[in-house]
């Protein structure tokens, strides 16, 4: 993985990266991240250099980002989220905690972070399931908290500049 800059934000947004880039390096297994918010906007990835990528090909084309990007990853998180908190309230259940989805080839975890945003992680077919979802419960733990709107935005700021810097 290769660290998105973190020149000029806030020691908030850098703890945030942080936290996502250590994740990624420590867990066996994950292949992508990404922290999406509760309106379904991608905010952090784990794919920095993709998420110019998406960005731009989805402006392109209007149907969506490259198959395997930050982008992709951020649209199925947001709508398994938005299923799944359905379903909570259709059986009257409570608050959606987590999902995990296990395919052949892989896994895919979504985590509620507290101000409604989500991690979601895609795993590799071979990652243990319990030690991802012990790691995503430790850093919603600890993003949850300082994940606040003007961090929201600054992060969404920060992408869009990454975005057009790359556009270049």
């Amino acid at each position: 993985m290769t660290a998105p800059s973190t020149f000029g934000l806030s020691s908030e947004a850098r703890n945030l990266h942080w936290l996502l880039t250590n994740l990624v390096e420590e867990v066996p297994g994950i292949q992508s991240v990404a922290v999406v918010s509760s309106d379904g906007l991608l905010l952090l990835s784990s794919d920095p250099g993709r998420n110019a990528e998406a960005k731009a090909e989805a402006k392109r084309q209007r149907t969506g980002g490259p198959r395997g990007s930050a982008a992709d990853l951020a649209t199925i998180v947001s709508g398994i989220g938005s299923l799944t908190i359905g379903a909570a309230k259709l059986m009257d259940s409570g608050k959606v905690k987590h999902t995990m989805v296990a395919m052949e080839e892989g896994s895919l975890f979504v985590m509620s972070i507290s101000d409604g945003s989500l991690l979601g992680v895609h795993g590799s077919a071979d990652c243990d399931m319990s030690v991802v979802a012990y790691h995503m419960a430790l850093f919603v733990g600890r993003a949850g908290h300082v994940l606040t709107p003007e961090l929201r935005s600054e992060l969404r700021q920060s992408l869009e500049q990454e975005s057009a810097g790359s556009a270049r």
